[in-house]
């Protein structure tokens, strides 16, 4: 029962904290994660205030930052005028010296100015509507009613140059309440039941691969094992199996839900299936096809059964062909119109299956091609580490709308689907799928960039790629300016992170600015700031106590405050 739910429960504040909310209710996109991290909500109301909080207005005015550095003493809660601390002390502490809600600028109307709830409310609906007239007649009663109440006339222009702003964008708190219990009640269920709670997200985001990458890619940092589909335990959609989740075979390319239905019919009525033969026997003629059974062996649905894949795949169409008479017959009932009771009739059909097994990057791709998705590894194990730490932004974050239109991004993974083409004007181009462990995005190397590194341009290629995002009518990619292929070598992979900046910007506010960065991402790389001036480039070794983790959130952050060459050189 969610609503008996206790609002204190220490995992689910835990995993706010640590900004693990991949879908949880109106928490899931990477700066509202990047924002929980930074806030470390303790309670319920810092859930609400987060949620009022996370929006283009007070964003703009920096007050979602001011809350968390107030609510974790990285500032100070100063009053928004003296003569105020005191009588506006219980209605702002709560928000620790900010105004967030709607109701708190009633309330403040009614504690200083005398005003009644409706006038109260006909002042926020003033403000809310910024109409310079109404808001002058407003202002004219609310400092008679402030100045009758013995405040002089600076703590009455504080308060309201202070109101004036935010009650255009302030949130109404019972709707921000309301939001806030439901993301409370998901964080909780992703926090104390994982696999049921991601195995219903996969389940709820269908065919979509992308978002079903993203949140694959989320069990895996939660410790989840995500099974491949399989002929004996799976069931329609994705399922928990105790801290596992297994595959659904509702999701394997080319098996319908007739097929699914008749797999686990048989399955329930005869008994779990010991081997491929017996498999063979078992099933019926809905499921007894050479497409399905093809695509059920390039997913991993039979790897149970202990046969290996490129055996299944070089004796099933044999296989299929010679049980197909036997099955066709059993759907006339021809069977029961000509044998006994005893079904002695009935062949039994027998196949051995080679150990040939196809290496594991072709056994990944046939893997994606039936599924959309890497499932049972990744061709990036093992390198993505080493490509985190030299890309800036992930691609989720571009495809969740999180990043703008012609933003200039870094980012990495192994190319797919490589289509080159020509342009009406004889000039070759290519596009292509790029994926990382969270998901993929479509590519585009026009006809210069196509010139410059085409030969790098190939399936199953590790490149990092610096590319301008393309928004255009709801369809989100990438178009390329610069491809690399990483070295990995550890002299490289344990390089410095060169930042650069032109001198005339290297003030004493920047410095301080770039120093509470590289605080945020503590970590064993060393930082080199490059300070440039024309030609002349001199570099700096930064103290060792702001050695950082190298990472999207990293990068972004100092494009964010040094702009998007800063890291380039």
């Amino acid at each position: 029962d969610l609503e008996s739910l206790p609002l204190d429960d220490e995992a689910t504040y835990e995993l706010l904290g640590r900004g693990d909310t991949l879908g949880v209710f109106q928490l899931d996109g990477g700066p509202m994660r990047d924002l929980l991290r930074r806030m470390q909500p303790t309670e319920f109301n810092d859930i609400v205030a987060v949620l009022a909080l996370y929006r283009p207005g007070p964003m703009g005015m920096n007050a979602h930052n001011d809350y968390a550095d107030r609510k974790n003493g990285r500032q100070a809660v100063k009053p928004i005028h003296p003569e105020l601390e005191e009588p506006l002390r219980e209605i702002l502490a709560e928000t620790h010296g900010l105004i967030v809600y709607q109701e708190q600028i009633m309330f403040i109307a009614q504690k200083v100015a005398s005003y009644t709830m409706g006038k109260a409310d006909a002042l926020r609906k003033a403000m809310g509507k910024k109409k310079l007239e109404v808001l002058e007649a407003e202002y004219k009663g609310f400092y008679e009613g402030m100045t009758a109440n013995g405040f002089s006339e600076k703590a009455v222009k504080a308060l309201w140059d202070t109101i004036l702003p935010f009650a255009g964008y302030a949130f109404n708190k019972s709707h921000a309440a309301g939001y806030g219990l439901v993301s409370y009640w998901t964080a909780y269920l992703k926090a104390n039941y994982p696999a049921e709670y991601m195995a219903g997200l996969l389940t709820s985001v269908g065919d979509d691969k992308d978002k079903a990458a993203v949140y694959l890619a989320d069990c895996r940092k939660l410790g989840i094992t995500v099974l491949p589909p399989d002929v004996n335990e799976s069931l329609v959609n994705f399922a928990s199996v105790g801290k596992d989740i297994r595959f659904g075979l509702g999701a394997v390319r080319n098996v319908g839900a007739n097929v699914v239905g008749s797999l686990i019919g048989t399955r329930s009525g005869k008994g779990k299936f010991t081997d491929f033969s017996d498999y063979l026997n078992k099933i019926d003629i809905a499921a007894c096809n050479k497409k399905v059974t093809e695509s059920l062996i390039k997913a991993g649905a039979f790897d149970s059964l202990g046969h290996a894949r490129k055996g299944l795949f070089l004796v099933h169409t044999d296989a299929v062909d010679s049980v197909l008479g036997t099955k066709k017959a059993e759907a006339m009932g021809q069977f029961d119109l000509f044998g006994g009771d005893d079904g002695c009739t009935e062949a039994v059909f027998t196949i051995k299956v080679p150990d040939d097994e196809w290496e594991d990057k072709h056994k990944l791709a046939l893997e994606r091609e039936m599924l959309g998705l890497y499932v049972s590894g990744h061709p990036l194990n093992g390198v993505a580490h080493l490509l985190a730490a030299q890309v800036d932004t992930q691609i989720p974050a571009i495809l969740d709308g999180d990043v703008a239109n012609e933003t200039q991004v870094r980012v990495g993974g192994i190319l797919a689907a490589v289509n080159r083409r020509v342009n009406k004007n004889g000039m070759p181009w290519a596009s292509a799928q790029l994926e990382d462990l969270t998901g993929g995005i479509e590519v585009m190397f026009f006809p210069h960039a196509y010139s410059t590194f085409g030969a790098d341009i190939a399936d199953d290629a590790v490149v990092l790629i610096n590319a301008k995002v393309a928004i255009r009518d709801d369809r989100i990619s990438l178009i390329a300016n610069e491809l690399v292929v990483p070295d990995f070598s550890s002299a490289q992979v344990n390089r410095p992170l060169a930042v650069s900046l032109p001198t005339r910007q290297c003030t004493i506010d920047k410095v301080s600015a770039l120093k509470q960065v590289l605080a945020r991402h503590p970590g064993t790389s060393q930082v080199h700031l490059r300070l440039i001036s024309g030609d002349r480039i001199t570099t700096l070794e930064l103290d060792s106590s702001l050695r950082v983790t190298m990472s999207p959130a990293l990068m972004g952050d100092l494009k964010e405050l040094l702009g998007p060459g800063c890291l380039g050189g």
